[in-house]
């Protein structure tokens, strides 16, 4: 296996004078590393175990693109592209190579863009040993022949212990995420969660990829036996990992996607699945993949006598996840590409209980919708949510947008005029009520929806147009209660229906017009 050595550390990346460099490590001696470390614990199956400390979750408040010329006239700055100077950020790019001096530190050269065409040589380079089982675990992993990389296209470097000096380094706190395009490289310090380094990565792609005419997608996609293509577009709980994750058809990819004229490709290699209250019966191939030796569990909690997994505790943060390769589920596309989407799907978690369960959606509709990425947040699901609230990150992916959504939005009619796609939205959230008194949609019946809607037999069947919201509605689905199909029916008072949906309508527009200004 090739190595890395401390005089191209220091010439490509300013590290100079490191403790000891592992690069590239198999998964067995990173997993050593761990235990000698204490970074994490070994549970049941092989599981590695790891806790993220105060951080939880991504911090995107505290995430930043350094402004310089080459791109911020392609930005949309604000509260989610906050800006950050060059100055800003060579300051603190020093921080982490100064810490690094004398520690030891964990490399690992990787690939984004399964598609030939596309791929991307990515360096990671950590403080932790588990986040570099993460990183292995998420993006592509290259053969040992290709190692090391002559060519980075993209570095991360993840420090945890350097902490920013919001008066000097000009960051919000002491932790932060800083994209810097013109040198393509991210930096990540203060925060332990594992996921800023993934979702950096993605980000850096949604800006450069359509540069090269590639439409850049937070989706998931998997593909039938007559190869044709669907795409789950959806925002965390709505369902998008665990619908995609069909048996009666192939996953091409979990979370993040590119489409170009001859089909689309997978970004990664791996899943980052939410895995709080993941069940065996409901969710059997997740389930599997996360007792498996290799996998990581972020702030899952296990016992300490018998390293048996509480999946249902939310003991540590509700937003509990399972980071694993995606070979570890036994039906997939090992290309990780695959055909022009034939079907798209929309998933929303829709808590006031107004939207059908499923919806054909006109070109217009669906461009509507993408750009506004509803879901609902619930009781539970965030700290100081007590009551549903409506929730809106446009394209289904704002924190990770550097453009303006309508510009993701026309790359997304460019190919739904080119593909002649047939786009469904996708209510996975409550039906028979508002959220407290109705329940939520049966995951059997919105699988029934989508099979049906993947075979054709939803669009050539009856559609009926639902008031609120101009939606064409299937009246009838193999294996469905008809009367699922319309909320206005499963509702106690047909009336407070009318007036909760009237509402929520009202609510669309006036999110949509933001854009539009």
């Amino acid at each position: 296996m090739g190595r890395i050595t401390e005089k191209e550390l220091f010439e490509r990346h300013g590290i100079k004078d490191p403790g000891n460099v592992y690069y590239n490590l198999p998964i067995p001696e990173l997993y050593e590393e761990v235990v000698r470390r204490r970074e994490g614990m070994i549970a049941e199956g092989g599981t590695l175990v790891a806790y993220t400390g105060s951080h939880t979750g991504r911090s995107p408040q505290d995430r930043f693109i350094v402004k310089e010329p080459g791109s911020e006239e392609d930005i949309l700055w604000g509260a989610v592209n906050r800006p950050i100077s060059r100055e800003n950020f060579e300051s603190l790019y020093g921080k982490i190579v100064s810490y690094f001096e004398g520690r030891d530190i964990f490399v690992r050269d990787l690939y984004v863009c399964a598609d030939d065409d596309y791929k991307m040589p990515v360096r990671v380079i950590n403080e932790y040993a588990w986040h570099n089982i993460f990183v292995n675990n998420l993006f592509i992993r290259p053969g040992l022949e290709e190692l090391p990389h002559e060519h980075v296209g993209f570095t991360v470097i993840s420090a945890p212990g350097v902490i920013a000096d919001p008066e000097t380094d000009g960051t919000r706190t002491g932790t932060f995420i800083v994209l810097n395009f013109e040198k393509r490289v991210a930096i990540i310090g203060g925060t332990q969660y594992a996921g800023e380094m993934k979702k950096s990565v993605f980000t850096a792609l949604n800006f450069l990829l359509p540069m090269e005419g590639v439409f850049p997608m937070h989706c998931s996609a998997n593909v039938g036996k007559d190869g044709e293509v669907a795409l789950f577009f959806g925002l965390s709980g709505t369902g998008k990992t665990t619908l995609s994750a069909d048996p009666g058809r192939a996953l091409i990819g979990d979370d993040e996607h590119g489409w170009h004229e001859r089909g689309v490709f997978n970004f990664e290699g791996g899943c980052y699945a939410k895995a709080i209250r993941l069940r065996p019966e409901t969710e059997p191939e997740i389930y599997d993949a996360s007792l498996h030796f290799g996998t990581v569990l972020e702030n899952v909690e296990i016992s300490p006598d018998t390293r048996e997994i509480n999946f249902d505790s939310d003991i540590y943060t509700e937003n509990t996840r399972s980071a694993y390769q995606i070979d570890f589920l036994k039906n997939i596309v090992p290309s990780g590409t695959g055909g022009v989407p034939k079907t798209i799907f929309m998933l929303t978690y829709d808590a006031f209980g107004v939207l059908p369960p499923i919806s054909r959606l006109t070109p217009e509709q669906a461009m509507f919708f993408f750009t506004l990425g509803y879901t609902a947040k619930v009781a539970g699901t965030e700290k100081g949510v007590a009551e549903p609230q409506t929730t809106f990150s446009s394209c289904f992916g704002a924190p990770f947008l550097p453009r303006t959504p309508l510009f993701y939005s026309g790359m997304l009619r460019e190919r739904l005029e080119e593909s002649g796609a047939e786009v469904w939205l996708l209510n996975t959230g409550i039906t028979g009520g508002p959220y407290g008194v109705g329940k939520r949609m049966p995951l059997g019946d919105t699988r029934a929806l989508v099979t049906a809607a993947v075979g054709g037999e939803l669009g050539q069947g009856e559609l009926r147009t639902e008031p609120a919201f101009g939606l064409s509605v299937p009246a009838t689905c193999p294996g469905v209660d008809s009367a699922l199909l319309d909320p206005r029916k499963t509702w106690p008072d047909p009336a407070e229906y009318d007036a909760r949906a009237k509402e929520l309508a009202e609510r669309f527009r006036a999110e949509f017009a933001k854009h539009k200004a």
